[in-house]
């Protein structure tokens, strides 16, 4: 009987490790979490054939890189992909920022947009932009209640959809769409060749929280990283800020190289397969120079002020 007691204590670490691990809590990664890392997957570029870009509002750099208990996925991904540490925005407030990284406006076009107008007369352009170049593209706007809305509805504010302010733009009553497409369209591999994507005013951080963004972006980047769109090889994501606050904000204030006011600098991750896991780059980077990395990937013809702006296909491998 003693012996027989012995050799069950003696098993019983061995069976309650084995009980242990066999109903062990599973890891915090979610059905939408991606399996590995996203980038550093393929050392050559590969031809992109999908742009993907989303904007997240009104934090500068340092409120963003480095918060790790308010943006805790931002930051994982900024170590697990790629991050301009000088990126910066065009001026402010919002709206020129849109405009001017969607077609390469200079500050001077730029004056009319200032008041963070509705589309009108007078708060509209006839320039060409990156959603007519050619490519397939679409907007996907967060809690839009209809397509090319141009008027502001809820927590859809149109100053953060660049399409319905071209003239001469077509296509916005089918390509610019509510954000509930967006998932569709990757699980159909449907993706354009151009993809804007734009949270709410309430998950971009404009008038919800950091964590509330970080959140939304933990739960919206995954669907990106475990599509076959990405999968494939043939992906690149951009995730920025439309500008910075702080600082000597000045409506109006050329940003794009100011270098000492913090209003003037903001994140930009770049995740793509090809992209160094862990890339850094203090290179000056603008909205332009992001225009024209989109441009260069897709085979476009670069606008305005794309055209002389560092584009960021070099220092991320892309």
């Amino acid at each position: 009987m003693r012996s027989r007691l012995l050799a069950m204590a003696t098993a019983m670490p061995l069976l309650l490790g084995v009980g242990f691990a066999a109903f062990a809590a599973p890891a915090s990664a979610t059905t939408n979490a991606p399996k590995a890392s996203p980038c550093g997957t393929s050392v050559t570029a590969p031809h992109y054939t999908h742009v993907i870009w989303i904007w997240m509002e009104n934090e500068t750099y340092s409120s963003i890189i480095g918060n790790t208990s308010q943006a805790p996925y931002i930051n994982s991904l900024a170590g697990e992909c790629g991050l301009a540490t000088n990126y910066h925005n065009i001026s402010h407030p919002s709206l020129p920022e849109y405009i001017a990284a969607t077609s390469g406006l200079k500050y001077k076009a730029l004056v009319k947009f200032d008041s963070d107008c509705n589309p009108a007369p007078g708060c509209n352009t006839s320039a060409p932009s990156i959603f007519g170049q050619g490519e397939t593209w679409k907007s996907y706007d967060e809690t839009m209640p209809s397509n090319c809305l141009k008027s502001d509805s809820g927590n859809y504010a149109v100053r953060h959809n660049p399409p319905p302010y071209y003239t001469t733009l077509k296509g916005c009553a089918t390509n610019d769409v509510p954000y509930t497409q967006f998932a569709t369209d990757l699980a159909a591999n449907k993706l354009p060749a151009f993809s804007f994507v734009t949270p709410n005013i309430v998950d971009d951080m404009h008038q919800g929280s950091i964590p509330t963004g970080d959140t939304w972006l933990s739960k919206n980047v995954p669907l990106i990283l475990n599509s076959p769109e990405y999968t494939s090889g043939t992906t690149a994501l951009f995730i920025v800020w439309d500008e910075g606050e702080g600082g000597g904000y000045t409506t109006g204030e050329h940003c794009a190289t100011n270098t000492t006011d913090i209003s003037c600098h903001v994140a930009a991750l770049v995740i793509s397969p090809s992209t160094v896991a862990g890339t850094k780059s203090a290179t000056l980077f603008n909205h332009w120079g992001l225009l024209g990395t989109a441009e260069q990937l897709l085979g476009l013809p670069k606008l305005g002020a794309a055209s002389t702006a560092p584009t960021l296909t070099s220092a991320f491998n892309l």
